[in-house]
């Protein structure tokens, strides 16, 4: 295979790190362009001194005399704030992988696509806050959008050349999080330690928040109904506590195909690197045997309610999604700082769906409009518990 180029947008995350262990196995396989953090100066620099990047980004730009100081001498540019982000993310490379956490994401996703390479998407508000403008970003600028979150990545797997009118169910698996035997009175006292304590998956303290509210696969819903044109109503979730099957694809033959794998991040990611063709990961083969069983349950949305507000909101669709997601990040954050019960969260994110309907979004500044509003109006229904 020849030498490809990459730009990874949140190297030093967990999605950054799985993706750079990769390429570091392949050094000749792969030229870095563009490496960006937050503010995580010290490990942005070192990578991009390792990989040989072309230029090094961080968000905050109060760190940047820090980031040059610690590039000095390499020939490596130093960048930061969110325009160079986006100019970082506009460089032409054969894939980019889209990493950055939250809504500081959007901008430079939305450059990568318009820059017509491959796009490899573990950003979730991409498209669940600006599915509509994302995606028909993508139709126009030539752009190939690749899942990276486990779930959307088996699907695609799933389906590869298949016509998708001959989808009869997309099914997208969820571990059902840490709390999934709690009744409502222990998950009425849960605490933010106990939520952040995934069973399967080593995460953030968001995402395993939302993975113990079931949220995240709400969120994974909205974003496959925009990745999948199935229609909402052929797109279920089970709950699958070994989190060995990652999705599956149904046809109406009857045929059920599914994606089975470890819980490693680094394999749906080397699917997206290798596209269409495979690549050699570190990860273990996988024993069945020593698995013993897999088991599937129908989701409890009297519980686990995040994912039927999700389903509303994607049906809903225009800015609704959006709503969802700003509301439900700072109930997660009031929840992390004590500020609210965790049952509350889902009760929060619906309190402001039912009191903040804007138009549809137009273009990306109006989906980040949209974004600040409903944030402040979650902030104040937080603020007041």
């Amino acid at each position: 295979m020849t030498q490809r180029s990459i730009s990874i947008l949140g190297a030093t995350g967990s999605i950054g790190a799985s993706t750079l262990d990769l390429v570091r196995r392949d050094p000749a396989g792969w030229r870095v362009v563009a490496l960006t953090a937050q503010c995580r100066v010290g490990e942005l620099a070192a990578l991009a001194r390792e990989f040989a990047a072309q230029i090094a980004v961080v968000g905050d730009a109060r760190y940047l005399p820090e980031l040059r100081a610690a590039l000095a001498g390499s020939g490596i540019e130093a960048a930061a704030g969110p325009a160079a982000l986006v100019e970082a993310a506009g460089r032409p490379v054969d894939i980019t992988i889209a990493a950055i956490v939250g809504c500081a994401g959007l901008a430079p996703t939305m450059a990568a696509i318009e820059q017509g390479g491959i796009v490899a998407l573990a950003n979730k508000e991409a498209l669940v806050s600006a599915g509509e403008v994302m995606t028909a970003a993508v139709a126009r600028h030539g752009a190939t959008l690749l899942p990276v979150d486990s779930e959307h990545n088996a699907i695609f797997q799933c389906l590869c050349a298949n016509d998708p009118a001959d989808v009869r169910f997309i099914t997208l698996t969820a571990s059902g999080g840490p709390f999934r035997d709690w009744n409502a009175d222990q998950l009425a006292g849960a605490t933010p330690a106990q939520a952040v304590r995934h069973p399967n998956w080593d995460m953030g303290a968001k995402i395993s928040v939302d993975s113990a509210t079931m949220m995240n696969k709400g969120l994974e819903l909205i974003e496959a109904y925009h990745l999948f044109p199935v229609g909402l109503d052929r797109l279920r979730i089970i709950v699958h506590p070994q989190s060995v099957v990652h999705s599956m694809v149904e046809y109406r033959d009857g045929s059920t195909l599914a994606q089975l794998g470890p819980s490693d991040m680094r394999v749906p990611i080397a699917s997206a690197l290798a596209w269409p063709r495979r690549m050699d990961t570190p990860c273990a083969p996988l024993d069945l045997a020593a698995i013993g069983e897999l088991t599937f349950r129908a989701p409890d949305e009297a519980r686990f309610p995040a994912t039927r507000l999700a389903r509303e909101a994607a049906r809903a669709g225009g800015a609704i999604p959006a709503v969802l997601n700003a509301a439900n990040e700072i109930a997660v954050a009031a929840f992390l700082d004590g500020q609210i019960a965790f049952t509350r969260i889902a009760a929060h994110v619906e309190d402001v769906l039912s009191s903040f309907a804007p138009p549809a979004p137009a273009c990306l500044s109006d989906v980040l409009a949209v974004d600040h509003e409903a944030r402040a109006r979650a902030r104040l229904l937080t603020e007041s518990a």
